[in-house]
């Protein structure tokens, strides 16, 4: 009986529209009541062609078609002797959406949501979309806890039977955490378990890092990070019993219950390798990172595997799966551990595929790569790479998939996925820094120029002490080999007057240089340079006699002819946001005839980075720089080294540390550098709280710094042992240029130095 009424439905929807049809070939097709849709649209959908014999049949289905498009509320299909006329009688579109209210959402978010559930201007309105369209809002709305929110549509009418639909959002508050709680914990308290958890309930900082705020999802992330807690300390029975969450009638406060079962403590009763191991046994037991005695850790075990697998890989087994199999004596409460290898096919690479890269040239990326094109597949090439694209600075991120060819068990593609950073800018604008304070800026950049690799730089800037317009261009693949190549030309003014820890001199040097390097290993270079630099001193009235005294016996013109020689080495994972490895450098610049002066400087520095855990790296660092004239000339003051500040010992003010002179005229103690530098430290880097795990721009720390300048003359009063301070920073790579704020503590002042305990330096300063 019902199939009987759903045909009768059928036919009262199609029948007198397909019924009483005499069949006749078609000459002609015309369409009524369009009012946007084109009349090609229609044709295009239409079944039944001019030349074509339409039957009852073909009438029907020409009809369905139709209706199938979406485009209209009613089809209607009549015969005119030989002309087919269709009528229709089109749905709106929608021809404008518009918000009113949203606050925690803007416009362009919500089009985005509704686009995705599809809803979107110019599409086909009907009412089913207005349910849809509220429905994902509010799933919007819920994902950031507004759990209150409430959205009323409204659909206005335009001409050309479109229609503009307006939502209008009240999102109330809010729901905040107001109580998590963990039952069952007994090994690990409390409230180290809610540490653990991304979300928490209010605190002093939430308005910022807004972890105050439910989300399903982030629930689930927080009891696997429980879970994987339990089981990296050998609680293998671990379990959730349950899971509580609920929300107060008001919706404004949410109670999170977790009720957990801890188990017993296991520990690895033994540990052996299975299958085939292609490579010899001693070796893959090396990288076991489990032994037994120990306390069972599910990470010591994903990490074996990994490290064996990684092995594998190196001699081409792109796909080794290592799977570890454990036996657990829950009376005995051990676990006996076994880990089954299976190396796969050997694989070679077919093709590199380079995607992502909208602006770099495909060979400046494979130029860095080490991992050719039909050789075997080695994970260490792979990686190698990847550090190496990093270390250009032209990308804010690198991965490269390993992807099998179907039908060929021999050959692997690598796809190398490349997001790219702005690596140019034009600059008109200004910075500010303590002791530079407002800089004026003007210039154009760009360190990948037209996708080069290449890097062209000119500058102009100007500040209270300097004073600098600048021209350098570098080419790092002068050869095809790695030989590179560039030049600088300058004018830089320095005028330390209003400095009133500094002693008063003024310079104006200009000078030009070319520079050339060579690598000599993957981590390691040694580059060669030779300039040419005059510079003018003005010694000022209340200038130290030590400037005073050079500029009488040398004169106020100083020309150099600068031979200079390095070799770094550089192992660092990321030239920019460096988490793991070593470098250092080591510098010597010789001024040599035909110039004027007669010095030789030093310098080497060392950094090494430890990723302690995906959150936390440790820095260390060091700094040596020594200078010294010879062949009977003094050592030019205006090279002196100095001390204090961002970028040496912070809590100290800049430049204050090393030898002094008193100053009569100004009545105090003045820095006027030294000839031998040393600074060291250690700094503890981490993201900024709330900030996303990856977002590596915003970087808090906790340093301990020291350092001290000295100089041999003993006129200078002496700059005594090495100062110490400690304290916190934050640096954020800002689109308008790095910016550094620290807070400083002076471990060991000494009578009359110079402290300052905030420091900061905002916008690019050159």
């Amino acid at each position: 009986m019902k199939l009987k009424i759903l045909a009768a439905a059928v036919m009262a929807a199609f029948g007198s529209l397909a019924h009483g049809f005499t069949p006749f070939v078609v000459k002609d097709i015309k369409v009524d009541g369009i009012q946007r849709t084109e009349a090609g649209t229609v044709f295009s959908y239409l079944p039944i062609k001019i030349g074509d014999t339409v039957t009852d049949e073909s009438v029907a289905a020409a009809v369905k078609a139709l209706y199938a498009t979406g485009f209209f509320k009613d089809v209607r299909i009549e015969a005119d002797r030989d002309t087919i006329v269709v009528s229709v009688d089109e749905r709106p579109a929608i021809a404008q959406l518009a918000f009113s209210g949203n606050k925690e959402f803007d416009e362009a978010t919500l089009r985005k949501g509704l686009k995705d559930a599809g809803i979107s201007e110019s599409r086909i309105f009907d009412r089913s979309t207005l349910d849809r369209a509220e429905q994902e809002l509010k799933r919007l709305y819920l994902t950031k806890s507004f759990y209150a929110v409430k959205i009323r549509t409204t659909v206005s009418p335009l001409e050309r039977n479109r229609v503009a639909v307006n939502f209008e959002i009240e999102e109330g508050e809010a729901a905040r955490i107001k109580e998590i709680r963990v039952i069952g914990a007994k090994v690990f308290s409390e409230s180290r378990l809610i540490d653990l958890m991304s979300q928490a309930t209010t605190g002093w900082l939430s308005w910022f890092t807004k972890d105050d705020q439910y989300s399903k999802v982030k629930l689930l992330a927080d009891q696997e990070t429980i879970k994987s807690y339990y089981l990296n300390r050998g609680y293998l029975d671990f379990a959730f019993d349950s899971t509580q969450v609920s929300i107060t009638p008001d919706k404004k406060d949410v109670y999170i219950t977790l009720a957990i079962k801890e188990g017993e403590q296991y520990k690895v009763s033994s540990v052996r390798l299975a299958g085939e191991m292609l490579v010899p046994e001693a070796e893959l037991k090396a990288l076991v990172q489990i032994k037994p005695g120990e306390i069972f850790s599910r990470q010591n075990l994903n990490e074996t595997s990994r490290k064996i697998s990684d092995r594998l890989g190196n001699e081409g087994y792109a796909f080794a799966n290592v799977n570890a199999a454990p036996e657990v004596d829950q009376t005995k409460r051990e676990v006996a551990l076994t880990f089954y290898i299976d190396p796969g096919r050997r694989a070679y690479v077919n093709r590199i595929n380079i995607v992502g890269n909208s602006k770099t040239r495909d060979v400046v990326i494979r130029r860095e790569f080490r991992q050719p094109e039909s050789a075997w597949f080695d994970r260490t090439l792979v990686e190698r790479s990847k550090e190496r694209l990093n270390r250009t600075g032209y990308f804010e991120d690198v991965s490269i998939d390993t992807t099998p060819i179907p039908n060929q068990t021999d050959q692997v593609d690598l796809t190398v996925e490349v997001k790219e950073r702005p690596t140019g800018n034009f600059t008109l604008g200004a910075g500010y820094s303590q002791t530079e304070k407002m800089v004026l800026s003007a210039g154009i950049s760009q360190e990948n120029l037209f996708g080069s690799g290449n890097s062209l730089a000119l500058q102009v800037s100007t500040g209270r002490i300097n004073r600098n317009i600048s021209a350098s261009y570098t080419d790092p693949y002068l050869t095809p080999d790695g030989l590179s190549g560039g030049f600088d030309v300058y004018n830089r003014r320095v005028d330390p007057t209003s400095l009133n820890v500094v002693a008063k001199y003024k310079s104006e040097a200009t000078g030009a240089g070319l520079r050339l390097g060579m690598p000599i290993s993957e981590d390691q270079a040694v580059r060669f340079g030779l300039s040419f630099d005059h510079t003018r001193i003005t010694i000022l009235p209340d200038s130290p006699p030590q400037y005073t005294r050079h500029v009488d016996q040398f004169g106020g013109l100083s020309t150099t002819v600068l031979a200079t020689a390095s070799w770094s080495d550089d192992r660092r994972d990321s030239i920019l946001y460096p988490t793991t490895g070593l470098y250092q450098r080591v510098a010597l610049d010789v001024a040599i005839p035909p110039g004027e002066t007669r010095y030789a400087r030093a310098n080497y520095q060392w950094q090494r980075f430890f990723a302690l855990n995906p959150t936390f790296t440790l820095m260390l660092n060091t700094d040596l720089a020594y200078g010294k004239a010879y062949g009977g000339k003094a050592y030019p003051f205006f090279k002196n080294y100095y001390g204090g500040g961002i970028g040496s010992v912070r809590g100290f003010d800049d430049n204050s540390l090393g030898p002094r002179v008193w100053n009569s005229t100004n009545v105090r103690y003045e820095a006027i550098g030294g000839t031998t530098r040393f600074l060291t430290g250690a700094e503890l880097l981490f993201p900024f709280p709330g900030m996303r795990e990856n977002s590596k721009s915003t970087r808090l720390s906790a340093f301990l710094d020291a350092g001290q300048v000295w100089d041999t003359d003993s006129t200078t009063e002496s700059s005594g042992p090495l100062r110490f301070s400690t304290g916190l920073g934050l640096t954020w790579v800002s689109p308008l240029g790095p910016m550094k704020f620290s807070y400083g503590f002076p471990l060991n002042k000494r009578e009359g130095d110079e402290v300052r305990r905030f420091q900061f330096q905002i916008g690019q300063v050159f």
